[in-house]
């Protein structure tokens, strides 16, 4: 079973341009207008996937991007993007509009870390060109898996960053 710990992720919502759903629903964003708890699965650059967690209610588009998701006793950056991530897991177009459920293999939950890995760092969104100055990205400060830092912020480094080494639940 392969499993990690989002890391990095950025929010969407219809009230803004920078979202899928801003100007109207499609067939291709219709699962973002979905029940909550869906997969929003999406192709940019006709070439990479990348993954979303519907959020809010039915008939509103929001969601949240997974940008990065640091995998235990795996390279640092193989699921440090969000084209990467969706690479790691497999997971495609097929999976757009999936329950997300222990049913399907596709779930959350919470875990248990350790209280020197919550800096959380929120800063604005990257990788879009309409409404680019929001802060709606938050990362995990301490983790080397973050698929770009703020200005300013440097990467831990190996002896200081944080990995998901803790029992995860189930």
């Amino acid at each position: 079973m392969l499993w990690g710990v989002i890391v990095e992720t950025e929010a969407y919502s219809q009230s803004e341009a920078g979202c899928h759903g801003f100007k109207k629903r499609t067939p291709r964003n219709a699962t973002l207008f979905g029940d909550p708890g869906r997969l929003y699965v999406y192709l940019t650059y006709g070439t990479y996937h990348c993954i979303n967690i519907v959020t809010d209610k039915r008939d509103w588009a929001s969601g949240v991007l997974l940008r990065a998701i640091a995998i235990p006793n795996e390279n640092e950056r193989i699921a440090s993007g969000p084209g990467l991530l969706a690479n790691r897991f497999g997971l495609n177009l097929t999976h757009d509009n999936s329950l997300i459920s222990i049913e399907n293999g596709l779930w959350l939950s919470k875990g248990s870390v350790s209280n020197d890995m919550k800096r959380i760092i929120q800063t604005t969104r990257i990788g879009i060109s309409k409404a680019k100055n929001l802060p709606w990205r938050w990362y995990l400060q301490d983790s080397r898996s973050v698929s770009k830092r703020a200005l300013g912020d440097r990467s831990p480094s190996l002896s200081k960053a944080w990995t998901p080494s803790f029992e995860k639940n189930s």
